[in-house]
């Protein structure tokens, strides 16, 4: 069986190779996810189809089909937004190797509906640790208090 790059212990034509495919992403961990997997697999297309346009800069998916990074691990830390959400956040770690040195990208990525589908919109590398009290801004982006939101 040839596990997901993702880390999940399902195959990866039942995890995220159903979403290369066509399949809807129903949160956005689970497009996360796929999008690792694509970095993984070089799927270009995939990542441009999963990217809100507005947000691309430019890129194409030749640009993302460059498979030059020899990824070596993805880490969920947060995960907020649901089915019946319109704006998503993930944070993670996605571990790397330069040579014989392994390195970290940590990110808290930002996602949205677009055409009903999530789509990843941008991403901020080391985030500051959420922290939030109750009536602070919640730190997804909703623009709701944090208690009214994801806390």
């Amino acid at each position: 069986m040839n596990l997901c790059p993702c880390g999940s212990t399902l195959s990866l034509e039942l995890c995220c190779g159903s979403r290369h495919c066509g399949a809807v992403a129903d949160t956005p961990e689970q497009l996360m996810r796929s999008r690792y997997s694509a970095f993984v697999l070089g799927l270009g297309e995939y990542l441009v189809h999963s990217w809100h346009p507005t947000h691309l800069g430019g890129l194409t998916a030749a640009d993302l089909s460059q498979n030059d990074t020899c990824w070596d691990g993805l880490e969920i830390i947060a995960s907020q937004g649901g089915p019946d959400d319109e704006i998503g956040m993930v944070e993670f770690k996605a571990w790397f190797l330069e040579g014989d040195e392994r390195h970290c990208l940590h990110e808290r990525s930002r996602f949205a509906r677009y055409q009903g589908r999530w789509v990843y919109t941008e991403g901020e590398q080391d985030p500051a640790p959420l922290k939030a009290g109750r009536n602070d801004p919640c730190p997804c982006g909703s623009g709701k208090k944090h208690k009214k939101c994801c806390g």
